[in-house]
């Protein structure tokens, strides 16, 4: 699969920011993990517990080499949000499924000093277009915790419904936490 890269401009950035959405490169690693330790008290509510390997060179080394073999399997594709200040999130489809359901799985995080500017939402409309052009799938879906407003507006702008609520869908900060669903059909 050979993704294009994307820039796009945030929409409610103001000073117009230009954003770039590429896939991951196992070279990333310094780079996530220099904002994933930045952002670790930001995203620790919204993900799942991770260990102090994680926010390391080497524990983003062993994450992006498994989403690239992931990648090469066709199941699910990673990429990177940069711009003026670097690494400043990343996006990533998976669960990929192709037959009669052509489905996949939307996740997302934005860094801090970023949220509230438009970033999320140009990321996932981009991915969103990619998805339905170049991957040919016909639905994402995608969960937010139910107090997760600000991902749930992200969602809503980008054209997702509300499609129901999922008991303890999934274990985030370390515990099972119920999600609420969105989906969005593509064609």
């Amino acid at each position: 699969m050979n993704l294009t890269r994307r820039v796009f401009t945030a929409s409610e950035d103001r000073a117009g920011e230009e954003l770039h959405l590429r896939p991951v490169e196992l070279s990333d690693a310094s780079g996530l993990a220099a904002a994933y330790l930045r952002n670790r008290n930001h995203l620790a509510r919204w993900e799942p517990t991770r260990g102090d390997d994680f926010f390391t060179v080497l524990g983003q080394e062993a994450a992006l080499s498994a989403k690239m073999d992931h990648f090469a399997a066709g199941n699910e594709v990673p990429w990177i949000i940069s711009g003026s200040r670097g690494i400043q999130g990343m996006i990533t489809l998976t669960g990929i499924v192709r037959g009669p359901f052509q489905n996949a799985n939307l996740g997302y995080w934005i860094d801090a000093e970023c949220t509230g500017r438009g970033h999320a939402s140009g990321a996932v409309n981009a991915v969103v277009k990619m998805a339905a052009e170049e991957l040919g799938l016909h639905r994402i879906q995608a969960a937010t915790l139910l107090h997760n407003g600000s991902s749930q507006a992200v969602l809503r702008r980008c054209g997702f419904e509300k499609i129901g609520v999922a008991p303890s869908y999934l274990q985030i900060a370390g515990e099972w936490q119920d999600h609420l669903l969105f989906q969005r059909i593509l064609f």
